[in-house]
């Protein structure tokens, strides 16, 4: 019997600079696609230099097995246009693409662009989204649809999509709300890395970032010295919070202190505006093992935050496999067997975050 294997998506939440933005998410992309990740999380929201479809378009022709994991937003698109890029990209390239279902941006994106829906109101807006899209992408016949915020008449989408390149839907969002929503529509449900590990895991997916050595102690300092504390950074954040209704990120601020647990949970990243997750930082067969206790509890996708360095990235690969439930990806990708005059071109191709901005990760 194969053993599971976990599903992992790097993201790289902090790139500030738009010259470097592109070349950077290839990087990682390109590293993800030879060393069997999943593919990598593209971001969404007004200050994300590149839009992520055109960006998953870029990562998909000059990768084989990629399969981006792309930020929705209905604040951005109609559900039939966000069909249309998945069918687009399933036809160009024979691959399925994940889907990350948010609802918000910064306060001040959604008071510019004249959304004025409430909380609860954007995840009633997103789970009929996801209704109608779902419906769009898989029936053979024009769909009607009757929501309160979407309606359709006889709506097709052509052609329809094979079963096999249909897309899967996450919602990393914390609130009662984003909960309600995840399970009505069977969306993955995302949740963060628990303070104590052991407890607190209730969701398929979870959403942290590595640092990892060989040894534990080696691993703790590198740490430190890769993610210094600053109180400028920290003042980042706060700007943030002034401009977010997320309730996971406040859930996050709320009483936590940047001290490195003994059980190798770190907040500090996030604290200082480096991150927008816990850290889990200790030796590679530390970290293999406590992500196979996570795989045992049900565990089986994880958005996995990281330093866009090929050291760093080298050192996360290791971390995996000791856990047992990472591994290569076969050479020969199903898709591209169905498809094979979709087979993707090979390119060589040369960037987020402001301070005061909200996380486009929208985990609402």
């Amino acid at each position: 019997m194969t053993p599971p294997r976990l599903r992992v998506f790097p993201a790289i939440s902090r790139n500030r600079d738009p010259q470097k933005y592109i070349g950077e998410l290839m990087r990682v992309a390109e590293f993800a696609d030879r060393n069997g990740f999943e593919g990598i999380l593209l971001f969404e929201g007004n200050d994300v230099f590149v839009e992520p479809w055109a960006m998953a378009q870029h990562i998909m022709a000059a990768t084989t097995r990629s399969s981006p994991l792309i930020a929705v937003n209905p604040v951005y698109m109609h559900p039939f246009t966000a069909a249309k890029f998945v069918s687009s990209l399933a036809q160009l390239h024979g691959r399925k693409v994940y889907l990350n279902m948010i609802t918000g941006t910064a306060v001040s994106d959604l008071q510019g662009l004249g959304d004025d829906q409430s909380h609860a109101d954007r995840y009633i807006r997103l789970g009929e989204f996801v209704g109608l899209m779902r419906q769009l992408l898989a029936s053979p016949r024009p769909v009607n649809f009757a929501g309160r915020f979407y309606r359709a008449h006889h709506l097709q989408l052509r052609p329809r999509l094979p079963a096999e390149l249909m897309p899967e839907f996450l919602i990393a969002g914390q609130s009662e709300a984003a909960q309600r929503v995840a399970k009505e529509t069977g969306c993955i449900k995302m949740q963060m890395l628990p303070p104590d590990l052991d407890r607190g895991l209730d969701a398929p997916g979870m959403n942290f970032g590595i640092f990892a050595r060989e040894g534990r102690e080696e691993a703790r300092q590198a740490a430190k010295l890769r993610f210094r504390d600053n109180p400028d950074d920290r003042e980042l954040l706060v700007l943030t919070m002034e401009n977010t209704d997320s309730v996971w990120k406040r859930h996050l601020y709320a009483g936590q202190s940047g001290e490195l647990g003994d059980n190798g949970y770190w907040l500090l990243p996030f604290l200082t505006f480096q991150a927008d997750c816990p850290y889990l930082v200790g030796s590679y067969q530390e970290i293999g093992a406590k992500l196979k206790d996570f795989a045992a509890k049900g565990l089986t996708t994880i958005m996995l935050d990281m330093v866009a360095d090929e050291t760093e990235m080298q050192h996360v690969c290791k971390a995996l496999a000791a856990s047992g439930m990472f591994r290569s990806l076969s050479p020969s990708w199903p898709g591209l067997s169905r498809h094979p005059h979709l087979a993707p071109r090979s390119k060589n191709v040369d960037a987020r975050d402001k301070p005061g901005h909200d996380d486009q990760r929208g985990k609402r």
